[in-house]
């Protein structure tokens, strides 16, 4: 049976790279065949390698660059520095503190806010934490001693963000 040839276009060859890096640094061992497909189909913008061949030219909507512009300027080397006066750029940045928490482990609010002043330099650990937990991006208990990420797979122009970071 003859290959059929898939074509693809990179608008973005760096974010495209970084976004495949991840997926490898997070696969343990050399991925097979399909999954490296799976792979570079996910890192130019599709769902995976069946996405990319149903769909052709025309992969899923790029990250809103204006946003992701105006959320990466908050950022110095990967440490906030002020928080945006947009809410809609609020929320973007706050996918950066969500990616840093460790995935299904419980958290003590003390170790929260360390890992958020870590984060951040503009001196409002507070504001952060609130603001992830109104988001929805963590959850936490009634008596607020026990903090958890809530697993989701984050929007386009959050992994976009996630990656530049």
């Amino acid at each position: 049976m003859p290959r059929e040839i898939q074509t693809i276009t990179i608008p973005d060859l760096s974010t495209f790279t970084k976004a495949l890096r991840t997926r490898l640094q997070r696969h343990d061992g050399l991925p097979t065949h399909a999954s490296m497909l799976s792979m570079i189909a996910q890192a130019a913008g599709y769902d995976n390698f069946q996405h990319l061949k149903a769909s052709k030219p025309t992969p899923r909507k790029p990250a809103d660059s204006k946003k992701l512009e105006r959320a990466l300027r908050v950022f110095d080397q990967g440490i906030m520095t002020r928080w945006p006066k947009q809410t809609a750029v609020q929320g973007l940045c706050l996918w950066a503190f969500w990616a840093a928490l460790p995935a299904r482990r419980d958290m003590t609010e003390k170790e929260v806010n360390a890992l958020l002043k870590s984060r951040h330099s503009f001196g409002d650990h507070a504001l952060l934490r609130r603001s992830l937990i109104d988001h929805r991006l963590v959850q936490r208990t009634i008596d607020g001693k026990t903090y958890r990420r809530i697993e989701q797979a984050p929007p386009e122009d959050a992994r976009a963000l996630i990656a530049a970071i």
